[in-house]
């Protein structure tokens, strides 16, 4: 009898890359979040892309490759149309014989084999490579510039006499049928989305100026800008954007809010679209919220080990008001829906008041406020209380009524998350205070105060060790003991990172316990300096020593830290 292969994942196990309880608990999220097996592995973290695909191709006696050691020529590029490519997520490598071997991550994806036999009527060969590392090649041997199509699309319009002026007064005025039957627009715009997600950007920014556009990418928290279609394209640009938005595209003096349905390969992505009129013309920013990045375990956050016990606990504790702070785009809610997916369960009932809700939280009521019509924070505290809730999520308390209301959930016994923009943990008892919440209310009923940024992730893929100048040593405070277990390290730049060196982000934080002696400082309306000085003293690690901490262990760099996080006199 033939010996039965092993599954991939057994050989991971084998290779002590997982173990089995991490593969019941990625198979549990698979089936809870209708995706692959593989992909839960990768998404909590236990795996990366290229363990599990070398196991996958171990499986099935297949080869692995690493494209980004290899150059394919242009003649077997033009093999496979960049639609077929880019739908299926497939890469013709070589050719020979009649054969052609496609490198694509999924060798039992059997209809793609398939079609790919079809359309191009060859035997087709594989070789494997994770999906995102094929999606990145793509791009690299397809890739077109924005100005490109924007040139080729313009002539287009030229030859079809569409006349789009220069000037955004003089855009389509109502007539939804001029932009759409504009196809060279229509793909635009779609490109302009498309290479912005697999850019993995978190926002598009189209910014019209004298005498051109410009569009930047918001990637890992840095504006990174493109290459930009003509001047003459706004108004079109304007046109298409406000209809997939919903949006009067008659209205250029008012601000305007909307959201776009998308779906870029796979994925179904939602857009929360922003315009306001500038001297230039009306000035777009497109929010890219990808349901992914909110699937995150605690684990997955970034916390240190103490850290992430201790969080642990509060968040199961039955009541009181954790508080999350940081400015906007600092992870905030990333960090409280993480929290949220693990108190998920059937016995708990969870309610959210956000503005706007901007994920969708399977088995939680979310509600989405709404000024215009008097709903706001502090009537939907109020009628969440008479749902019975064991969970209260508040968007962000922001005056005097919302923050009473919700120090009124905690004493009555529901756990309240909320956010506040104030730089540190400490800060946050003062703004509270500040906003008009009797001090005694605050002692009493906030537990802990968590203060949060977002540093770059050193690219693993062109990682390499350096050793920082003594004076970049010293001006961070790196201690001689932190330096005997020092291992820095920053990225040369490669096509994974895009040249920049960094690939992802990964939280820094600072969580303050509500302990006795903080309370009664707080009680006193003591200094924030004072019950700063405290919490450090009971243990509490400052954003600026937990940002250090991983720039020592080779996470993220001297540099980023510098970037967001300032070292304090008590640091």
């Amino acid at each position: 009898m033939a010996k039965k292969k092993a599954e991939y994942t057994e050989i991971l196990i084998r290779q002590g890359l997982v173990s089995p309880e991490q593969i019941s608990e990625a198979k549990k999220m698979a089936k809870e979040s209708s995706i692959k097996l593989p992909d839960a592995l990768v998404r909590l973290g236990y795996a990366t892309g290229e363990d599990v695909t070398r196991a996958i191709a171990e499986q099935n006696g297949l080869n692995y490759i690493n494209v980004n050691e290899i150059n394919i020529p242009p003649s077997v590029i033009e093999l496979v149309p960049e639609s077929v490519a880019r739908e299926n997520a497939v890469l013709p490598l070589s050719e020979g014989d009649g054969r052609l071997t496609v490198i694509l991550s999924d060798p039992s994806d059997i209809d793609t084999v398939d079609k790919l036999r079809f359309i191009l009527n060859r035997q087709i060969d594989l070789v494997l490579a994770p999906r995102e590392a094929i999606l990145e090649a793509i791009n690299h041997y397809y890739g077109q510039t924005i100005a490109e199509s924007a040139d080729s699309m313009l002539q287009e319009f030229t030859d079809t006499a569409i006349d789009f002026t220069e000037t955004v007064d003089d855009a389509p005025r109502g007539d939804e049928t001029l932009d759409e039957s504009s196809a060279p627009i229509v793909r635009l715009v779609q490109m302009v989305i498309s290479e912005a997600v697999q850019a993995r950007a978190s926002d598009i920014h189209i910014e019209p100026f004298e005498n051109r556009i410009r569009v930047r990418y918001r990637i890992d928290g840095m504006l990174i800008e493109r290459d930009s279609p003509p001047r003459r394209l706004l108004g079109a640009i304007l046109s298409r954007i406000k209809i997939l938005a919903r949006l009067d595209i008659a209205e250029r003096r008012r601000t305007q809010d909307g959201r776009i349905k998308v779906t870029v390969g796979e994925k179904e992505l939602d857009l929360r679209v922003s315009i306001i009129p500038t001297s230039h013309g009306q000035s777009i920013v497109m929010r890219i919220l990808d349901k992914d990045n909110i699937r995150v375990g605690l684990k997955q956050l970034g916390f240190g080990e103490d850290d992430f016990l201790k969080f642990r606990q509060l968040i199961q504790r039955p009541n009181g008001i954790i508080l999350v702070t940081g400015p906007t785009g600092s992870g905030k809610t990333t960090s409280l829906y993480a929290a949220l997916n693990a108190l998920n369960t059937p016995d708990r009932k969870i309610i959210t008041a956000e503005d706007p809700v901007e994920y969708y939280l399977p088995g939680v009521n979310q509600v989405e406020i709404r000024h215009e019509i008097g709903l706001d924070f502090a009537r939907v505290i109020r009628a969440m209380l008479r749902q019975a809730p064991n969970v209260i999520l508040v968007g962000e308390m922001r005056d005097l009524e919302t923050a009473q209301m919700g120090i009124q959930a905690s004493l009555t016994g529901h756990l309240v998350f909320s956010t506040l923009h104030t730089n540190d943990a400490p800060s946050a008892i003062t703004r509270l205070i500040d906003m008009g919440v009797p001090a005694y209310l605050v002692a009493s009923s906030v537990v802990a105060i968590m203060a949060q940024r977002l540093v770059r992730v050193v690219c693993q893929k062109c990682k390499q060790p350096y050793n920082p100048s003594e004076a970049t040593l010293q001006t961070a405070g790196v201690t001689p003991e932190m330096l005997a277990r020092a291992s820095f390290s920053r990225g040369k730049g490669c096509g994974n990172c895009q040249g920049s060196g960094y690939r992802g982000r990964l939280g820094i934080y600072e969580l303050m316990l509500m302990s006795s002696k903080v309370r009664e400082l707080t009680f006193n309306e003591a200094p924030t300096e004072h019950v700063r000085r405290a919490a450090q003293s009971e243990g509490m690690r400052t954003l600026y020593w937990d940002g250090l901490e991983k720039a020592v262990n080779g996470i993220t760099t001297l540099e980023e830290v510098f970037r967001v996080a300032k070292r304090a006199e008590s640091d």
